[in-house]
């Protein structure tokens, strides 16, 4: 296992979009060190900006930072330090 779970929430709404992401913060393993959440860039943003609003500022307390992935369409929370 990588260490990293990749969810993809194209065709969700915001709140679908961050159902879907809890539940795999919820389950994620101690293996888990970060989820990938490609979202999409044309119309991924609302679901991005939903991301940073619902799990960033400390406000899930599993996830220690959110970072930007490799291109804008992705978001990624850090669970733990690799």
């Amino acid at each position: 296992m990588t260490g990293i779970i990749e969810i993809d929430v194209h065709k969700m709404n915001v709140e679908e979009a961050l159902n879907a992401i809890q539940k795999q913060i919820d389950n994620a393993g101690k293996s888990v060190h970060r989820i990938r959440v490609i979202h999409g860039y044309h119309g991924g943003t609302r679901i991005a900006a939903g991301i940073r609003e619902e799990f960033g500022y400390e406000r899930e307390p599993k996830v220690k930072r959110i970072v930007m992935g490799q291109n804008q369409g992705i978001t990624e929370l850090i669970l733990r330090e690799f």
